[in-house]
């Protein structure tokens, strides 16, 4: 079976699992099992704590596994992304106190408080920043510099709001923009099963994104129609009863559905309908 690591808890804990639902696996109904059989599709999930993960994977126990970007990183195991999966995404920035820091260089001979002393670590070494010392706190980052921990923090930012109250600024440029990754192990073959398991996720990852519209539109107008829909290949054109008008259907980012619904009335494409994707292979 193909032994696949999945959060146990935290953030990215139910996308995890909702993803992998939707890409037809089994998923535990108690919080409690750490580990889940799923021989109908030749896998088996193992229930772990996402900062564990990607070490687990580095060192072959499991043979993939979901975590954070920013965690795989952070890990410096044997471990190599293998495919985003388009949700948790965050960004990893510096923060200090207003007006004491405007680039990266000023970090220099700094204390930096960071739960990422490995991915910090690194991000500084290959710009030159040598001297900077890393205080590794596990959680309330943000308090460092008040409570004279550090000069300087790095940290996952959203809006804000949380450095600003504590008398911080955001400067620089982000250290990494992370999301949710299948991670796998490097150097060696790719196992058995994954190439099913990365067909299915993209399977999902397209059904999320695309939405297939259908219309009908008169014969005339039908290049225009589909220079407005051009789908991933090429739409579909049916005739109908009435010989004068066509049927197409066509993939569309789901992002872009009313604008696109909006461009085809207006040319004069009528019954225009939208469907949501449950799965697909591309």
């Amino acid at each position: 079976m193909l032994r696949i690591a999945v959060p146990n808890k935290g953030s990215l804990s139910e996308p995890a699992a909702e993803m992998l639902r939707e890409a037809g696996y089994r998923q535990r109904r108690d919080s409690r099992e750490l580990v889940l059989p799923d021989p109908d599709n030749d896998v088996e999930f193992f229930f772990l704590r996402p900062r564990d993960i990607a070490v687990y994977v580095g060192a072959g126990t499991v043979d993939v596994g979901v975590t954070g970007r920013d965690l795989l990183l952070d890990s410096e195991s044997a471990a190599v992304e293998h495919l985003a999966l388009g949700f948790g995404r965050s960004t990893f920035r510096w923060a200090a106190p207003v007006g004491e820091m405007s680039d990266v260089s000023h970090v220099e001979g700094r204390r930096v408080a960071t739960s990422y002393p490995g991915l910090v670590a690194a991000y500084l070494a290959e710009r030159g920043v040598s001297a900077a010392g890393i205080v590794r706190l596990d959680g309330a980052v943000e308090t460092a510099t008040r409570l004279g921990v550090a000069d300087v923090i790095a940290d996952v930012v959203e809006t804000g709001t949380t450095l600003k109250a504590a008398g911080l600024e955001i400067f620089g440029d982000p250290i990494l923009r992370s999301e949710a990754v299948l991670v796998r192990r490097a150097g060696v073959d790719e196992p058995t099963g994954l190439d099913v398991l990365t067909r299915r996720l993209q399977g999902v990852l397209t059904a999320r994104e695309y939405v297939l519209i259908d219309y009908d539109v008169p014969l005339s107008l039908v290049e225009q129609a589909v220079a407005i829909t051009p789908g991933l290949e090429s739409p579909t054109v049916s005739p109908l009863h009435n010989r004068e008008w066509a049927a197409v259907r066509a993939m569309v980012q789901r992002s872009q559905t009313n604008r696109v619904m909006d461009a085809l009335y207006d040319l004069g494409a009528r019954a225009i309908l939208v469907t949501s994707i449950h799965a697909c292979r591309l």
